[in-house]
């Protein structure tokens, strides 16, 4: 639609059509205004002020187009300067025409006194010509510096998150390789190698996502239980894993790999040191337009709040600095002692995926 194309020939083309239906309407106005007023001027008396008004503001636009870059009070001169002389040239035609039509003398108004001040008032039209186009493009300025504003912040905002979840890998990647040097020390080949194989798998599975993209809770589990399965070839019946999800709740979106670092955390320090292992649970619900979320291990908890300054506070800055960057302050995020253990609650506001 013309209204909506934004490229320099849509602009253009807005301009001469907006521009020739004002001047349109200008024309309607007198003719409708002479017939109240029972004053009918003989053709083409209104049709020459249109036709001249609408060649001066033709004019103007060459003029202004160069004055907009220039500073501010150049501008403001220029545009006064431009509009006061268009409404004298302006008006020294309607003069010239009228007299010339109606068998005046075509010099009856321009010797008497008062000629430069009544230009002022004729030239009332071509001024509000002249703000309506400052103000458009002022507008249209404004319009474009935002689109540049948004575009760089939603770069800014894929770069963080995109650095935030290729921060996972490392660290991931290091209490894994951890994991299977451990399996081989102790002679546990058959083990490590199916951990070298889960591994390979759940690697894939992290490059194949883009960290941008969202996918249902389902998928975040599927992912969990991968990650997992490289785990349990390590603790075995020390890892007990169990998920209180709602049926609702398995379709809703969320950050791909955001519960990931909360596992890993409640692995690291609520399973490994303890001979009995220990258990994590999962749980999924919606409540009041959110996805809330919650990983709750039966781990020794915390023993101040400044505990999360230690390692276990790596997964969790890192999943808060993720949700802001995804849902800015419209997420929550808590980290609470559970007696036992730790539970980190989220909620982000619900999605569902778009049907194709």
């Amino acid at each position: 639609m013309l209204v909506f194309d934004r490229t320099p020939a849509g602009r253009n083309r807005l301009f001469w059509t907006l521009n020739t239906l004002g001047w349109l309407a200008y024309y309607l106005l007198m003719e409708l205004n002479s017939d109240l007023k029972g004053k009918s001027y003989p053709f083409p008396a209104n049709e020459l002020m249109f036709l001249t008004g609408y060649l001066v503001t033709i004019c103007f636009r060459f003029i202004y187009g160069r004055l907009w870059d220039k500073p501010p009070a150049v501008m403001i001169a220029g545009a006064l300067l431009t509009w006061y002389a268009g409404s004298v040239a302006w008006h020294l035609f309607i003069d010239w025409s009228f007299g010339e039509i109606m068998g005046r003398n075509p010099h009856y108004h321009f010797t008497r006194g008062g000629f430069l001040t009544d230009s002022v008032w004729i030239g009332l039209d071509l001024l509000t010509w002249t703000a309506l186009y400052f103000g458009s493009k002022y507008y249209d300025s404004l319009r474009i510096e935002r689109e540049r504003s948004l575009r760089a912040e939603a770069l800014a905002q894929e770069a963080q998150v995109k650095m935030l979840r290729y921060q996972l890998n490392p660290h991931f990647l290091f209490n894994t390789l951890n994991a299977i040097s451990t399996l081989i020390l102790a002679n546990e080949n058959r083990a490590a190698n199916q951990a070298v194989t889960r591994l390979s798998e759940f690697l894939r599975y992290t490059l194949d996502q883009d960290p941008m993209k969202k996918v249902t809770l389902r998928q975040e589990i599927d992912a969990l239980n991968l990650y997992l399965s490289t785990e349990r070839l390590r603790f075995g019946e020390r890892l007990t894993l169990e998920f209180a999800v709602e049926e609702e709740a398995l379709e809703a979106l969320l950050p791909s790999l955001l519960l990931q670092p909360l596992i890993e955390n409640a692995v690291k320090y609520a399973v490994a040191p303890r001979e009995d292992g220990g258990r994590i649970r999962v749980e999924g619900r919606i409540r009041a337009g959110m996805l809330e979320v919650s990983v709750t291990d039966d781990g020794p908890g915390l023993a101040s709040p400044e505990a999360l300054s230690n390692g276990r506070g790596v997964g969790l800055r890192n999943t808060r600095e993720r949700l802001a960057a995804v849902y800015g302050a419209g997420h929550r995020l808590a980290a609470l002692n559970a007696q036992p253990g730790l539970r980190v609650e989220i909620a982000m506001p619900l999605e569902r995926e778009r049907a194709p």
